[in-house]
């Protein structure tokens, strides 16, 4: 029987624009598009879940649908749950591991010197390809040695002398593959008069819901949403975070896919840029001088979604010396471990090439993105390195000290 509380997908006015901007239909005919894999479908299965679709399996979340509609129906939440209730559901190691990004984060930080070279060699991907379904040609991230959290305990135990603090969710990419940007967090707020706390945390869960591992991804937010709070001291303390997966996940994602109370700190968490912009508007802004470069900005779905792409443009106008053009916004397609899939791999990197010849047009020095994934992707199909605004913002602040 269709419940009542169930027919959100009936505010669907059948103007198939989430069709046209997404990004997988127009690469693929194996995914309909949004409006018949979500609100169209849904009716059937409602009454008949065996006409479920292995389209759904396609979608990458990445949120683009949602927004474009006009009847803001949440078409890839529908998808997502569709996929969780009525998908045959196989254990492959490949998705256990590419979601457990805390155990194989510990795991290669340990030996990370041993895990980065191995993973480089046409060998090791061929054998990966062949026995897991991560396809060769994808290009693995690169693991630092310890984690962000143990060189914060020996770097940062002054923190509470700040006149401000934030605690600060640093998230998987940041503890294990890029502990720069969480240093130069530190850099600008420090500069700012505010100091940095850290909870203790665990994976915010997104790679957990892509893989269906929906009860240890609401084991692991739970734990975040009662750490976040005592760390926050009940919401007195803000809580910024310079993933924007991370930011979506807990302030949305916790609550829409996976049914959890974060009432008690979803009002309290922003992403980095948004923070900053409040900051700036009140008239706290670093001393800057010029950086002198060229940049290209890439904005990821997530922020999109969340409506915050105009605040990082805010602040990176503020920065001196810097040349930003801003690219029609475009999906990269690895859409987290969705592109590390032999299944989706050609996918991914068909919705990208429309944003890697965009990057090669601008011509930049570098490019800058909020997202740690399509670092990754542009990273791998492009010859440009790429930043983040935080580390942008780290060289302006760095040569004004």
């Amino acid at each position: 029987m269709i419940q009542l509380e169930n027919i959100s997908f009936d505010h669907c006015i059948k103007c198939t624009i989430c069709t046209v901007y997404c990004p997988v239909a127009r690469v693929t005919h194996l995914f309909p598009g949004p409006k018949q894999s979500g609100p169209d479908a849904e009716r059937l299965r409602k009454k008949t879940p065996e006409l479920v679709d292995e389209s759904l399996k396609y979608c990458t979340n990445c949120k683009r649908c949602e927004i474009s509609c006009p009847s803001d129906v949440k078409i890839a939440d529908i998808i997502q749950d569709a996929k969780w209730k009525y998908l045959k559901k196989r254990f492959r190691i490949r998705d256990y591991f590419l979601s457990r990004t805390d155990l194989l984060g510990t795991v290669a930080t340990s030996t990370s010197w041993f895990v980065n070279f191995f993973t480089r060699l046409f060998l090791v991907k061929f054998f990966l390809d062949k026995l897991l379904k991560i396809p060769s040609g994808r290009r693995f991230p690169q693991y630092e040695r310890g984690t962000f959290r143990r060189w914060f305990r020996k770097n940062a135990d002054d923190q509470g002398s700040f006149d401000e603090q934030v605690v600060y969710f640093h998230g998987c990419f940041v503890n294990y593959n890029d502990h720069q940007l969480g240093r130069d967090l530190l850099t600008v707020l420090n500069t700012m008069n505010i100091g940095v706390l850290l909870a203790n945390e665990k994976c915010c869960g997104v790679p957990l819901i892509a893989n269906a591992y929906l009860e240890k991804a609401r084991r692991n937010g739970r734990h975040n949403i009662r750490s976040l709070e005592q760390a926050s001291e009940h919401g007195r303390i803000p809580i910024v975070a310079t993933s924007t997966s991370c930011t979506y996940a807990l302030k949305y994602e916790y609550q829409n896919l996976l049914a959890l109370d974060n009432s008690r700190i979803v009002n309290n968490i922003e992403y980095i840029m948004k923070y900053l912009y409040s900051q700036f508007e009140r008239g706290n802004i670093p001393e800057m001088k010029p950086v002198g470069m060229r940049v290209a900005y890439h904005a990821p779905c997530h922020l999109e979604r969340m409506g915050g792409v105009i605040y990082t443009i805010e602040v990176l106008k503020r920065i001196p010396g810097l040349d930003l053009v801003l690219l029609y916004s475009e999906c990269c397609g690895i859409a987290g471990t969705y592109g590390f899939k032999s299944e989706s791999y050609e996918i991914s990197q068909k919705i990208g090439q429309d944003l890697f010849r965009k990057i090669e047009r601008a011509d930049p020095e570098v490019v800058i993105t909020d997202c740690e994934t399509c670092k990754l992707q542009i990273e791998m199909n492009t010859p440009y390195s790429v930043l983040h605004p935080v580390n942008v913002l780290t060289m302006a602040v760095k040569e004004g000290k």
